[in-house]
């Protein structure tokens, strides 16, 4: 009896340590200090509310920490109403629906915005949200014509739609705008639209991705012929090399493109993005903002929103592939360290994530490192798809 009961439990130690080695790092560890983090944040989003005027939205802090604000028609606008629309898809908190419909609400005149490619960040993020949560007529009109006021800007010769204004030029930030097109099309706006947005996605494969993975930002194109005239950088570090919030964004927008289509290219080039990311990550994987950047750079600065925007991308990527695990293992690093080492706890910062470089380039210091309403967006939306995964 005494030998059947310690060979029992010796077997149960065996199973939970093999268990414990083989569990998730978030899951075993992260998931209180995710509640935690949970909990701050919306600490800043609720002060938030009674800071920021109506009208106006928040892009990123300035010296001080408090929020440098922007009228509706910046490309930012729709992270704030976002922000507020996640606060209670995390909490459950009804409170919250008062101001992120307010807040959504004050972006109502950009449904008509054919002067930027992103209305699709503008309106998905707000109005996106809200249908999500509270389908209506009224919303979903708002972005069927949010949808075609982001169509006018396609040219069918280049098969792209037109990000900057002046010379025809494509960047790779475009790939989060197309959401709407799909979303549009399968919500009565018309086959045209998805179309559109399978064109847009297949010139960027063609004419932004490098063999090894990576990506040039901006692309420009010739309207007339539709060849390319010139590949560069705007916001990386030259022109052959891979921005980090660039590469982030080719992950989350393929990653879309294959759940909107089904289509294997797609999910073959999030892959690539993916892996590309992942291998060029420092060792607290958070990545500095240009994964070429040389160590003797004066600005050696991270870009946490990079991590914050693959986190969750990859959060999506993993339920794609036979094996999620190294998926699975990179955003709870990520997160980790984002939890860790990058909110804004202890700190003058308005926003939830610091260390998130706006524009490097820029010769505004404020712009080098701050936070950013974009990084506390997919911040909040990585600890959303997170908590609310489907283990594998």
């Amino acid at each position: 009896m005494v030998h059947r009961y310690r060979s029992f439990l010796i077997a149960a130690i065996f199973l939970f340590a093999s268990f414990a080695c083989h569990a998730p790092a978030l899951r075993r560890d992260r998931k209180p200090s995710c509640r935690d983090a949970l909990s701050f944040a919306l600490s800043q989003l609720r002060r938030s509310i009674t800071e920021i005027p109506a009208g106006r939205f928040p892009i990123r802090t300035k010296a001080q920490g408090a929020w440098e604000l922007t009228p509706p028609e910046t490309w930012t606008s729709g992270f704030y109403p976002g922000c507020l629309w996640l606060a209670f898809r995390l909490s459950g908190d009804s409170s919250w629906i008062q101001p992120a419909r307010m807040k959504t609400g004050e972006l109502k005149e950009q449904q008509f915005n054919t002067g930027t490619h992103d209305v699709g960040f503008m309106m998905m993020s707000s109005y996106g949200q809200a249908f999500l949560l509270n389908p209506n007529e009224e919303d979903r009109q708002n972005l069927l014509q949010s949808a075609r006021s982001l169509a006018s800007r396609f040219n069918s010769k280049a098969g792209c739609i037109q990000s900057w204004n002046g010379d025809f030029q494509v960047i790779i930030d475009n790939m989060m705008n197309l959401e709407l097109l799909f979303w549009a099309s399968r919500h009565g706006g018309g086959p045209d639209l998805h179309e559109i947005a399978v064109s847009h996605a297949r010139q960027t494969i063609r004419n932004h991705l490098r063999e090894d993975g990576g990506s040039f930002h901006v692309v420009v194109y010739d309207t007339a012929t539709g060849l390319i005239r010139e590949k560069r950088t705007a916001q990386g570090y030259a022109a052959g090399s891979t921005w980090a919030r660039g590469q982030a964004w080719g992950i989350y927008g393929f990653t879309m493109c294959f759940r909107e289509t089904g289509d294997s290219l797609y999910l073959r080039t999030a892959l690539r993005m993916a892996d590309y990311f992942l291998d060029h990550l420092p060792e607290d994987h958070v990545p500095f903002w240009d994964f070429n950047l040389p160590e003797d750079h004066p600005r050696r600065v991270r870009d946490a929103s990079a991590a914050a925007i693959a986190s969750s991308a990859l959060l999506e990527l993993r339920n794609d592939v036979r094996d999620p695990a190294p998926y699975d293992r990179a955003a709870e690093r990520m997160l980790g360290a984002l939890i860790d080492r990058y909110l804004s706890r202890g700190t003058e910062s308005s926003g939830i994530i610091v260390h998130a470089a706006y524009n490097a380039n820029s010769r505004n210091p404020d712009d080098w490192d701050a936070s950013t309403i974009w990084g506390d967006y997919y911040f909040l939306e990585a600890l959303y798809r997170y908590l609310h995964r489907t283990e594998s």
